[in-house]
């Protein structure tokens, strides 16, 4: 069987867009498939699942949990554990691994408090 071609049919409620118009387009269409994932994922993540990030970013298991509790407590769960250690790692300048020793200690949590008052 032979498909039709029918790409310049396709095409013609585009083919006036410049480059810079079809750059522009791409983003908005592509934010407007990603948003709702974005969206799914920071409103219904768990302990476990933000465990795991941690685990496969080389945070030993014995510090992961108690970075996932200090994220629950301080309301940082929807940031994620993983964007919290990473964060705060290279605010100051250090691997993630020392980083989340730091925090599974229970050490700089006023610093992190202070890296997400913005939002992000």
């Amino acid at each position: 069987m032979k498909r039709d071609d029918d790409f310049a049919e396709r095409r013609k409620h585009i083919a006036d867009l410049s480059d810079d118009e079809l750059y522009a387009r791409f983003w908005d269409l592509t934010t407007q498939v990603v948003t709702p994932l974005y969206e799914l994922g920071r409103n219904n993540t768990t302990p476990s699942v933000e465990r795991s990030v941690l685990l496969r970013m080389g945070v030993s298991s014995l510090d992961a949990k108690p970075i996932v509790d200090q994220c629950m407590d301080r309301g940082l769960m929807g940031k994620g554990a993983g964007h919290v250690v990473y964060k705060f790692a290279k605010a100051k300048d250090m691997s993630i691994r020392d980083a989340s020793i730091m925090l599974a200690k229970g050490e700089g949590w006023d610093e992190v408090a202070a890296l997400f008052k913005g939002g992000k």
